[in-house]
């Protein structure tokens, strides 16, 4: 089975190589990755996000879910001394950094749950597997055509942080103003929870965010920086080179 959905403003592909797996599974993920965008998005005024920014629901009140991701958006704020914050000056409550690869993972585990062994599930680009191993390409931070890296996993997921696709888009909260330390920073772990928020907030953190993504339990790392210096983690998981056909 392979669908691709537009979802939360990114193409959103599910592959499933389990013949058992019917499209009905396909359907509650993708369902609840519109429920996620509808309840969660900073840029829909009816959004529970967007209510609660405006002081109509107090935090007390919010849901089981939306409290999970605070706390989570809370703790990476706390982690980077404050490089990472989904409150920044001007700006109303956007919570989509933790939002992404939360849903996404909850998604797999849906799969998992329906009893999906062998998937790859691929959010604009951040990636959750099982049942590999699964080979996913990190793309060259400056050449769209180009990958700098790729990554070889049996279970997990992979994200990636940079500023091609949407600029200088992740601000360091410590100053107000773009992180520029880095091209790109990819991050390997056992959940895309994991992985994209750890990815985002490494990066928020401009160069240092390197070497505190590498801290991180269960974290692999591999980034190019300003100066276009490669650093990799030693269990970054490297695929090996592909025996050529004789």
């Amino acid at each position: 089975m392979h669908r691709v959905e537009q979802v939360m403003g990114f193409p959103v592909s599910l592959r499933v190589d389990d013949e058992h797996i019917g499209e009905e599974t396909a359907d509650a993920v993708f369902a609840w990755l519109r429920e996620v965008d509808t309840r969660f998005s900073p840029f829909r005024a009816d959004s529970e996000v967007c209510r609660l920014d405006r002081g109509e629901i107090a935090r007390a009140d919010v849901s089981a879910d939306l409290d999970e991701v605070l706390g989570l958006c809370k703790e990476y704020r706390v982690a980077t001394g404050g490089a990472f914050d989904v409150r920044l000056p001007g700006r109303g409550l956007d919570p989509c950094a933790v939002v992404k690869g939360w849903s996404v993972q909850r998604a797999a585990e849906l799969l998992t749950a329906a009893g999906a062994r062998r998937f790859v599930l691929n959010a604009g680009g951040d990636v959750v597997a099982s049942g590999g191993p699964w080979r996913v390409g990190v793309r060259h931070p400056e050449q769209a055509d180009k990958v700098c890296t790729v990554a070889e996993f049996t279970d997990g997921a992979i994200a990636t942080s940079a500023r091609y696709e949407r600029g200088d888009h992740i601000i360091d909260g410590r100053t107000g103003r773009p992180a520029t330390g880095l091209l790109s920073l990819t991050v390997v772990a056992s959940s895309l929870t994991l992985a994209d928020t750890v990815a985002t907030a490494a990066f928020a953190m401009g160069a240092e965010g390197v070497e505190w993504a590498a801290a991180r339990e269960g974290c692999e790392v591999f980034a190019v920086d300003a100066e276009r210096r490669v650093v990799r983690t030693e269990g970054f998981p490297v695929a090996r080179p592909q025996a050529r056909a004789a």
